[in-house]
């Protein structure tokens, strides 16, 4: 196939242009396309769904690994994509990937990622669009494991394509778990995040504060990503951004609405 008639692929994360994770999916998305990364110039991990609008933004071209068009932008996952589709491609990627994410993004933690909301931000655009995880928070993290993952699920996703407004959330769990036993589709664990603030002082005696806090799954259900990568699997779940809570309007509707 000529250069010119392979599909085009985004690629960005929120751990910054030059993570090992982003390097390593974009090398592993050669293999299916043309790429082009746009990623923030600095760690903006668990920024959610944020976007720049107080502020200005820059884009500068970087050496990446490979040779690949790559872009740094000052602003966060969300802006990468936003900037990407209607700046530098004025159209749509056949497919965007975002990762791989140094840390989980299990459970709720969905809601707070930079990672799966750069998918989510393409599912919004029509894009199909992957976020990818690896379990491991070490910039050392090994990569290798995961590339047959990425291959797989991105394969797919290339053949099979995703629903309307759905994006996938990949996790692996790290090499030292074992060898991986395979690939699970899923449903998102409910957890919750059991959240404590650090409070200390500086050297001029003011407060300053630190978020902590203990991820608690509640559900041991075989089929949820908890479970998954408990066991050894890499967990695929499908994510949308309609957040209605359809299962409750029936009862809503038998509210008294007379004003």
């Amino acid at each position: 196939m000529k250069q010119t008639e392979r599909p085009l692929i985004l690629v960005t994360n929120d751990d910054g242009i030059f993570a090992p994770g982003i390097q390593t999916l974009a090398q592993e998305m050669t293999a299916f396309g043309r790429v082009l990364v746009v990623a923030p110039d600095k760690p903006q991990s668990a920024m959610g769904h944020a976007i720049t609008i107080h502020n200005f933004l820059r884009l500068r071209k970087v050496d990446f690994t490979d040779g690949i068009e790559a872009y740094s932008c000052t602003g966060t996952p969300v802006d990468c994509v936003k900037l990407a589709v209607y700046h530098l491609i004025k159209g749509r990627p056949a497919l965007l990937v975002s990762g791989i994410n140094h840390g989980s993004n299990l459970s709720i933690n969905v809601l707070y990622s930079g990672t799966m909301s750069a998918a989510v931000e393409g599912a919004l655009e029509g894009i199909p669009s992957i976020g990818f995880s690896l379990m491991e928070y070490g910039i050392d993290a090994s990569f290798d494991h995961v590339r047959p993952v990425v291959r797989t699920v991105t394969e797919n996703v290339l053949r099979h394509g995703l629903g309307k407004g759905c994006c996938l959330n990949v996790n692996v769990p790290p090499a030292a778990a074992g060898p991986l036993k395979g690939i699970r589709a899923c449903r998102q664990a409910p957890g919750t995040w059991e959240d404590a603030v650090e409070t200390r002082r500086d050297p001029h005696g003011h407060e300053y504060h630190w978020l902590r806090g203990q991820f608690v799954a509640r559900d041991q259900a075989h089929d949820t990503d908890v479970w998954a990568t408990d066991h050894g699997y890499a967990s695929v779940v499908p994510v949308q951004f309609d957040m209605t809570a359809h299962g409750e309007l029936d009862r809503l509707n038998t509210w008294e609405h007379a004003l």
